[in-house]
This record gives C-alpha cells, structure tokens and sequence, in this order.
C-alpha cells in the first residue's frame, strides 16, 4: 500500500532527457583530421615524380579514409536521449544523426542493463546482432534495453538507465479507471 501511495504522489516531467558521452572517441576524429591535414599537404606541396595518377589516388585516398574516420568516430561521440508521453527519441552525435525513434505503443517493456559493454556489440556505434538485437552504443556501462512488440530488442547506453526504465515502465502502464489526476 505505501509502494502504492508513494507511486501515485510522484509525477514524472513530461519530458525526460538522458545523455552518454565517451570521450575516448575523440582520438580516433584526431587521427582522421590527420589523414585529411596529410591529402591536403599531398596535393598542395607535392614533389611525387612517379605521375599524377598516383598522386591523385593519394590524395583522395588520404582525405576519404580521413573523412570516413573523423565522421564516423564524431557520430558517436555522444548519445541524446528523450522521453515523452509518445515516444522515444535517439539521437546520435553532434548532427543528431543517425536518429531513431520508437513509439511507447510499440515497447513492450524496459529493463536495467546495470553493465552494457562495447565487446558484447562488436564495438561503439550503431550496433545490429542478429541473436541481441539492435543497439547504441556509445560507452562501456548502464544501459536500458527495450523489449519492443515484434520481439526485437533496442538497447542503449545512457547516464541514469534506472529512472528512464521507471519513466518508460510508468508511461506503458494503463491508467487505472477512477484516479485522480
């Protein structure tokens, strides 16, 4: 009964938000803006005798693989996430891409996943394996994974998992018929 009347006295912000940052995925941006900083001191003071074709392979070669690492690293620098009485919302990096969006209506449930770690997915980013699920993946720690109406699963990791799982339990809940609002 206490459980009961403690529930009913706590409201929820209509609105919640949570966020992860890993700070180690800055050193790979580094080593990309590297490459790119090497393709430009390619093709600006060159002395290369061997053709332009190897040159030109080179440089776009240099700047590409400095391009791919440096927005790939930077994209998950970081996760944002918001609940609201709809739906969830994850954004990825700096740009907010890549995003997804779930709808409540659609999450069967939400459970605490005290230590989520990069190995387990194969490493940081945007994760699917086909025995876990789908997954975001940021840092090594707590997490949430959502048990979603079509048997998936979406786990993300994020600062303060456990009130977000008690947010999205408390929201999936059916209001009961005569309460007071």
């Amino acid at each position: 009964m206490r459980d009961h009347l403690h529930r009913e006295n706590f409201s929820h912000p209509d609105v919640w938000t949570g966020r992860a940052t890993n700070r180690v995925q800055w050193l790979p941006a580094i080593g990309g803006a590297a490459c790119i900083a090497l393709g430009v001191e390619l093709a600006v003071d060159s002395t290369w005798t061997s053709g332009v074709a190897a040159l030109a392979m080179s440089v776009v070669g240099c700047i590409a693989a400095g391009l791919l690492i440096m927005f790939g690293t930077l994209a998950f620098v970081h996760v944002a996430v918001k609940v609201d009485k709809d739906c969830l919302e994850v954004r990825c990096g700096h740009i907010g891409l890549p995003r997804r969006r779930i709808p409540l209506s659609s999450v069967v449930g939400a459970d605490f996943a005290p230590r989520v770690t990069p190995r387990q997915w194969g490493g940081w980013g945007y994760r699917w394996r086909p025995d876990k699920g789908t997954a975001v993946i940021v840092r090594r720690g707590e997490g949430v994974v959502l048990r979603l109406g079509d048997g998936h699963t979406f786990t993300i990791t994020v600062d303060n998992a456990e009130a977000m799982v008690r947010i999205i339990r408390d929201r999936l809940r059916p209001a009961t018929p005569g309460a007071v609002i």
